[in-house]
């Protein structure tokens, strides 16, 4: 009997829904920062609290969803995720008109969505292997990253327009309208998810939370790339909660040529898509992970030898997109497939969340550590942080991965 798994019509909505809804996060990851920057004069302090919000939220709904999100069928979780989502970010355009926006209404939307975006992308890692056989997992993840990577393009070559044009709040209502298009996308997929391969028990928080941690931990290919790319994570929250006052106030950039800029690492995240099959068959997946991770912060190092707004300065920002997005496109492509493939579905959405715990954690220190950094020390000061803490992690975990490969 053929696998039921090998019709990817139901896969090809999921992927439509992924797209869509990456568009419009990208855009609002443009114009959200703006928003508080040109509109409300935050500090370094208070775009480092900007990503904290998000990821405190990011951190409690990976532990409370770890218990239930295998007790659960995954697509429901999904579409409800997207209509919130909507509802809470077009609160912020509504704000702007009546008068109310202020940081501390920012930091609420971000806390919020930071937990919609938790249970969205769980659910989703638990979903992918019900929808394609196991054989099709990389090139899955490919095609969901590729189009991820089309998508920023499009996203930010159109957002720092938009936020120039239109004003950062008015940009952000584009982000609400593209989750009710996702969650239309997901209501097309007709194939009925398969039940719960945990019974529907009364959740034991801690002992189920702890359980996907354990089975990532016993792995040692799992435990290597988990920890790269952790670091991987921490090093884009560092970098990400100073980058756009080093541009804006640092090398005086317009809005409008960041967003080109930015553009130019979909481009890169699209090749890394691409060529992460190949990076894979010719490094190993374990080792792919970890040689993207390395090259990662390579990269970043590059932000912090820019100097004004010079033809110079705009090479080294638009090297670090091409640079390091292909390079964390490869590793996360491989880092979800190995967990996907070698983890037991019974556990899958507990190895998920436990995943995501992990990242928001990592993330969670570097958004702090570039707030305070840039404040203390400066902004040149995070963002050369930022670069050194996934290279030197690849370095550490590249002796645990030379000698295995993703069929130990």
């Amino acid at each position: 009997m053929s696998d039921p798994r090998a019709d990817l019509t139901p896969f090809r909505w999921l992927w439509a829904a992924h797209t869509v809804s990456v568009f419009g996060s990208l855009v609002t990851r443009t114009a959200l920062p703006f928003t508080a920057i040109l509109v409300l004069g935050a500090s370094p302090l208070d775009m480092g609290l900007l990503s904290v919000m998000d990821l405190v939220a990011g951190f409690a709904t990976s532990v409370l969803a770890a218990p239930w999100v295998d007790r659960v069928r995954r697509r429901p979780l999904m579409l409800a995720a997207d209509v919130a989502r909507a509802a809470v970010l077009a609160s912020i355009p509504l704000a702007a008109v009546q008068g109310w926006l202020r940081l501390e209404l920012l930091y609420v939307i971000a806390l919020v969505a930071g937990a919609l975006d938790t249970i969205f992308e769980v659910a989703q890692g638990a979903y992918v292997p019900t929808l394609v056989a196991p054989g099709a997992l990389v090139a899955a993840n490919s095609r969901l990253s590729a189009s991820a990577s089309s998508a920023e393009v499009a996203a930010f070559a159109a957002g720092g327009w938009l936020v120039q044009w239109l004003g950062p709040p008015r940009a952000i209502a584009i982000d609400a309208v593209t989750f009710l298009l996702s969650a239309a996308c997901l209501t097309r997929i007709s194939r009925c998810e398969p039940l719960p391969a945990v019974p529907r028990e009364p959740a034991r928080t801690y002992r189920d939370a702890l359980e996907g941690t354990r089975v990532l931990a016993a792995d040692p290919v799992l435990r290597s790339t988990s920890v790269a790319d952790a670091a991987a994570a921490f090093g884009f929250r560092t970098f990400s909660a100073v980058f756009l006052l080093f541009c804006t106030r640092d090398l005086g950039l317009a809005p409008g040529i960041l967003g080109l800029i930015f553009a130019t690492g979909g481009m890169a995240s699209l090749g890394g898509a691409v060529v992460a099959a190949p990076a894979g068959r010719a490094l190993g997946p374990a080792r792919a992970v970890v040689a993207g991770v390395g090259v990662l912060g390579i990269a970043l190092l590059l932000v912090p030898l820019a100097r004004e707004a010079a033809l110079l300065s705009v090479a080294l920002l638009v090297a670090q997109q091409l640079l390091g997005d292909g390079a964390a496109t490869v590793a996360s492509v491989h880092e979800v497939s190995l967990r996907q493939s070698r983890v037991p579905p019974e556990v899958l959405g507990r190895a998920h969340a436990a995943k995501r715990v992990l990242d928001t954690a990592a993330m969670l220190a570097g958004a702090l550590a570039g707030g305070v950094l840039g404040e203390a020390l400066g902004l040149r000061w995070a963002l050369a942080v930022a670069g050194l803490v996934p290279l030197g992690t690849a370095l550490g975990c590249a002796r645990t991965t030379a000698r295995r490969t993703a069929g130990d």
